[in-house]
């Protein structure tokens, strides 16, 4: 009996150039797992980046509030109503609005995400906007996303070549004039599938961008800030049960999981992702089952042998699934290398956080794994009927 899994391994060697074809498409099922995980963390991450960055415990937004990039503004009053609070230690205001950014070398205007705090109470943590607050006090002074999409143009090329008088013109949505800031410093942020650049501006500067369409008593977030040692929970049951309905609060957990579950659920890109692994997983369960088949089939005389000679149906249906195993485990070897080039070239081409993780590598093989098995519990009913009067 220790002749199993050599038995597997040599009925899938017989024949090299249908071994090797099989290996290529199942390590292309593989590949399309990765580009499925990649970009669907890609989604959640850059979807999350800003709540990722905010300092505080607890965060007040509107009820009618649906995700960053459609966020509803509430009354600046709810956010002084929980400062009242015992445990709130203190509370800021942040504004959260697109603009239209005009490209310096063409002049055509590109949609960005405009995000605006009073600087003297910052809230993101961001070593790079930190560093620069005293530069954001000054009026009409912008930070610009390093990582933004190129179509805005060199600005952080032009600030890294020392260009520290550089100004942008950006626009309103509703607005034909544009209003003119100084590029005071860079940070990273980075794009997401609803944001293709980020800046960052004083709440002073924000209103005087957005002079007819944001009152200064209107904000987006409200972040909460707790004294230490309080449990966030109480605070949060506490004001739940005190604000008006037209509010809602969040832990930082639940405010991160809010906008994921936006993004999953009630986007198409969320849908789309979700189907497309749904999709390759089948489609994978269906070619190693192709494979397995044609494979019992070439070696149905063999099977008919060795039962013949007294190897009992338990037997042959373990070398069936040991050549599912090494299936999986040759083809996933190419899928994950070819996974780690293909996400370098489009996190580099999109400037989106696709990058491989322990925790994809790991649910890829799994699954892999558990789709060659699949299709080898499948393809063994043929080997069931496998009579050793078929050698005759």
């Amino acid at each position: 009996m220790n002749f199993k899994i050599p038995l597997a391994w040599l009925q899938l060697a017989q024949q090299k150039i249908r071994f090797l074809v099989a290996i290529a498409g199942i390590g292309f099922i593989v590949l399309l797992m990765f580009v499925q995980l990649g970009f669907q963390d890609a989604l959640y991450s850059s979807a999350t980046a800003v709540h990722q960055s905010l300092r505080g415990e607890l965060f007040l937004v509107s009820s009618q509030y649906k995700s960053l990039t459609s966020s509803q503004s509430f009354s600046r009053t709810r956010l002084y109503q929980a400062l009242g609070f015992d445990g709130v230690e203190s509370v800021s205001p942040m504004y959260l609005q697109f603009a239209k950014l005009k490209n310096p070398v063409s002049g055509e205007k590109y949609s960005i995400y405009v995000i605006g705090f009073d600087p003297g109470r910052p809230v993101m943590n961001i070593p790079e906007v930190e560093q620069n607050l005293d530069k954001l006090k000054i009026p009409d002074v912008m930070l610009f996303d390093r990582d933004s999409r190129p179509e805005f143009g060199p600005i952080a090329a032009n600030f890294n070549k020392g260009d520290t008088e550089q100004t942008i013109e950006i626009f309103p949505f509703d607005a034909q004039i544009g209003y003119r800031v100084r590029v005071g410093g860079l940070f990273s942020l980075g794009p997401s599938f609803g944001v293709d650049g980020n800046l960052i501006v004083s709440d002073s500067t924000f209103l005087r961008i957005n002079p007819n369409t944001r009152p200064a008593e209107k904000i987006d977030i409200g972040v909460i800030s707790l004294e230490p040692g309080v449990d966030p929970e109480n605070i949060l049951k506490n004001l739940k049960a005190s604000l008006p309905n037209d509010v809602q609060i969040f832990t930082r957990q639940q405010f991160i999981n809010f906008e994921k579950n936006y993004w999953s659920l009630r986007t198409p890109i969320g849908f789309i992702l979700n189907l497309m692994l749904t999709m390759a997983s089948a489609v994978g369960v269906v070619i190693v089952y192709q494979i397995l088949y044609s494979n019992i089939a070439t070696q149905f005389i063999a099977y008919a042998t060795l039962k013949a000679i007294g190897y009992p149906n338990t037997y042959l249906l373990k070398v069936v699934f040991q050549q599912a195993l090494i299936l999986a485990l040759l083809s996933y070897i190419p899928g994950f290398l070819f996974s780690v080039i293909l996400y370098d070239f489009a996190s580099e081409a999109t400037k989106l956080p696709i990058m491989m993780t322990f925790n994809n590598a790991l649910i890829v093989l799994v699954s892999a794994v558990l789709m060659c098995m699949t299709s080898g519990a499948l393809a063994i009913n043929k080997l069931r009927s496998a009579d050793p009067a078929d050698i005759f």
